[in-house]
């Protein structure tokens, strides 16, 4: 069994820390992405409000549901669904000027997809699940918030058809699980983790790299 290390204590614990302010900056970052997905589809506020939780706090909860991981985290810190509505009902008021914001969302998001799939690996790690459920823990934290969103919005996946998201995801739960087997300290596996998927995502973005597309037009009728 891989040494485990808890993210998650990091969030709970009373002090403030990196991951948690990291994990508080992606939540917002998100539940704003919901709510402009939702905006998009002309929804009214409880949509909005709706779109805008899923897409934040859905991940996690798909996560501890799947693991059987009680009670769910949002739960027991209620301030956390508090953030997201608001934020969510927030962009409602200010989606005219957000465009100029794009590079800064990208940056955020990217962020958080990195924060959630270090959090989904370390709770897998700490309920003793094997190393692949361990990897998929994190990547459906990392990217199933943002696909319940298309799915809503009657999209198909944005993670299925742009640049490199959820292998990015793979790469970092992959990365932090080897470095835990190195016996790599916790601080110095978040950083390199943080570092490395940051560049990966970005540079996705900045050269549109992408997995290969399979397309099939054929009819058989």
């Amino acid at each position: 069994m891989l040494p485990s290390v808890s993210l998650l204590e990091s969030f709970q614990a009373s002090q403030i820390s990196f991951i948690l302010v990291i994990y508080l900056v992606a939540i917002t970052a998100e539940a704003m992405s919901g709510a402009l997905a939702a905006g998009r589809r002309n929804m009214d506020i409880f949509g909005v409000s709706v779109i805008a939780f899923v897409t934040a706090l859905g991940g996690g909860t798909i996560r501890d549901m799947v693991l059987g991981h009680y009670p769910l985290g949002w739960t027991q810190h209620p301030e956390y669904v508090y953030l997201v509505l608001g934020a969510g009902l927030l962009t409602t008021l200010v989606a005219r000027f957000m465009i100029h914001l794009k590079l800064v969302f990208l940056w955020l998001d990217a962020l958080g997809l990195i924060a959630f799939s270090l959090i989904g690996c370390s709770v897998a790690l700490e309920l003793g699940y094997p190393t692949v459920v361990v990897v998929m823990s994190g990547m459906i934290t990392g990217i199933s918030g943002g696909i319940v969103r298309d799915v809503l919005c009657n999209q198909v996946p944005v993670v299925f058809r742009r640049e490199l998201y959820a292998s990015v995801s793979l790469a970092v739960c992959l990365m932090f699980l080897a470095l835990r087997a190195a016996e790599v300290g916790q601080d110095w596996s978040i950083a390199v983790c943080f570092s490395a998927g940051l560049a990966l995502r970005l540079a996705a973005i900045r050269w549109h790299w992408r997995l290969p597309v399979f397309s099939y037009q054929e009819r058989w009728d």
